[in-house]
């Protein structure tokens, strides 16, 4: 534990920060269920308000589905030249502190003040200092989490959202895993909480009763992670120059895709999650993938590169339905669908009206 307990790291993530800038900015919009993106006949939720969750909304969701669960849900159109202004100002306030700085998105990033600039000592007095001066420069909420490493420091800024910290200390890390469910560990999504499920792993104290090899002979590559991570242990550094090489996304399906017309709702949904993301981290990319698997487990592929990058989330649809087109008719029904760019430039050097051809 000698290396954990010297760092000090703070997750610090904005609460519902594309939806909480909308109703700053429109004070109509306030205490009520707002989605940010689509629309209520089609397109897919960007962000929801807090207000629109406890309805069941959220990100990635289908427009219609969020109407039908929230009646009242009102559209926003997305501002995304808004979100970046404020998105610096947050950034020059965490630099403010430390130059150790990864930043998962425009409203999400990890900070490693072991040693701070300000030379305040407490990464919770840090973490107050920085979510005060957010809300003071910015009009918007942010929670933090405090640990020894980055594992711990998310788990925590979960815990009181929104608006809270939460310090998870070396003494407590363990025995805070332990309570945790596994799905709230970075990494395990549905697929492989199913998976840990059917082994009777609920818990981290579940899975810290593994070992190493029997975790190895089912989950390969992510046994020491999930091993480590059981036992509040991450030794992941801030990376404050990370490269991103891709972004993506993909959803596995409780029931098979058997038609075209599926396949391309699919794809409109994760292309819609790809852009949005895409757009949090300021890249476009010049390279869109398609990945299918049948339910026989295999694994198809296309892809396509151009000359500029996607520009706006329709150029992303039509790349990645274009791309389909080529693997029908259907050889068997799809479980999973997945799309992805890479080549990926700043989006500051993107062209905001192209004329993408989309000719492979």
């Amino acid at each position: 534990m000698a290396e954990e307990t010297v760092r000090k790291i703070i997750h610090v993530d904005m609460d519902a920060f594309y939806a909480s800038v909308e109703q700053r900015d429109n004070p109509a919009l306030r205490g009520k269920p707002i989605a940010v993106g689509g629309s209520a006949q089609r397109g897919v939720v960007a962000a929801a308000s807090y207000e629109a969750r406890r309805f069941g909304v959220r990100s990635a969701m289908p427009s219609m589905t969020a109407k039908q669960r929230c009646p009242d849900l009102i559209f926003v159109k997305p501002r995304f030249d808004v979100y970046r202004n404020v998105s610096m100002i947050i950034r020059d306030i965490f630099r403010y502190h430390t130059d150790l700085i990864e930043p998962l998105a425009l409203d999400e990033a990890y900070l490693d003040v072991s040693v701070d600039k300000q030379n305040i000592g407490s990464g919770t007095l840090i973490a107050e200092s920085i979510r005060q001066d957010i809300l003071e420069q910015t009009g918007l909420t942010a929670s933090a989490g405090i640990s020894y490493n980055k594992f711990l420091a998310k788990l925590a800024c979960e815990e009181n959202k929104p608006d809270g910290i939460y310090v998870i200390t070396p003494l407590q890390g363990e025995a805070f895993v332990s309570g945790c469910k596994i799905e709230q560990f970075h990494g395990v999504g549905p697929r492989t909480a199913q998976k840990m499920h059917a082994l009777n792993i609920y818990t981290g104290a579940d899975l810290k009763a593994w070992s190493l090899s029997d975790l190895e002979s089912h989950f390969g590559k992510q046994a020491h992670y999930f091993f480590n991570a059981a036992r509040g242990v991450d030794h992941r550094p801030v990376k404050a120059n990370r490269v991103r090489k891709s972004v993506g996304a993909e959803q596995t399906f409780a029931t098979d895709l058997t038609t075209e017309m599926a396949l391309i709702e699919a794809i409109d949904q994760m292309s819609a999650e790809v852009f949005n993301r895409s757009d949090r981290v300021h890249l476009r990319g010049k390279t869109v993938t398609l990945k299918l698997k049948y339910n026989n487990f295999e694994l198809v592929t296309r892809q396509a590169s151009f000359n500029e990058p996607i520009a706006c989330q329709s150029q992303l649809h039509d790349a990645a339905q274009s791309l389909l087109h080529k693997l029908v008719p259907l050889k068997m029904g799809v479980r999973l669908v997945g799309v992805s760019i890479s080549n990926l430039v700043d989006d500051e050097a993107v062209d905001l009206d192209p004329q993408l051809p989309l000719s492979f």
